[in-house]
């Protein structure tokens, strides 16, 4: 879907068999930020595996999405400390590619302060875009974080992998085909 989020969409991802990701689209609106944050902060941030957080990297309110991610990131600390939080620098492809390094280690440097300040120790940071492979990429990597045993099935594939007398094998999940 390459339209913008105009409420609060929540949707439901089957994959690895029987692991069911939960995913709150809460889009960047301020009425819809409120709402969400007085009305339903508990519903959306209780039993909370992982935190996705994009921010739009072309984005006028810097201030305003920064005072969003530690309001989120303070939800996350109250009902589900334990989670672990990804944060996605979106729509990189916008940014003259000379420049994409030091914007995005701006913006780390931003987000990683603010996760200080909010308690949070833990936090991996990714540039992305939907006009390459950097969106798979960083969403492999999350989805990753949620396969339990993932040392287990990496060990059999290794084997496999030198059985086979292979450079790499390639395993994709049926479902998402990640």
């Amino acid at each position: 879907r390459l339209s913008p989020t105009l409420d609060v969409e929540h949707h439901h991802v089957r994959f690895l068999g029987d692991l069911v990701l939960n995913l709150w689209d809460c889009g960047g609106q301020d009425a819809f930020y409120e709402a969400y944050f007085e009305r339903d902060r508990e519903t959306i941030f209780r039993s909370v595996e992982l935190l996705i957080y994009v921010f739009d990297v072309e984005s006028e309110e810097e201030e305003k999405d920064f005072e969003h991610f530690a309001g989120v990131l303070t939800a996350v600390e109250e009902n589900s400390p334990d989670a672990r939080i990804f944060v996605l620098v979106h729509k990189m492809d916008l940014v003259l590619e000379e420049m994409r390094e030091s914007v995005l280690e701006k913006r780390r440097s931003m987000i990683a302060q603010v996760c200080r300040a909010c308690g949070v120790s833990q936090f991996q940071c990714f540039a992305t875009s939907i006009w390459d492979e950097t969106l798979y990429k960083a969403w492999s990597e999350i989805v990753t974080n949620l396969i339990p045993n993932i040392s287990f099935l990496e060990s059999h594939l290794n084997d496999f992998c030198r059985m086979c007398d292979a450079d790499e094998v390639v395993l994709f999940e049926r479902a998402t085909f990640l």
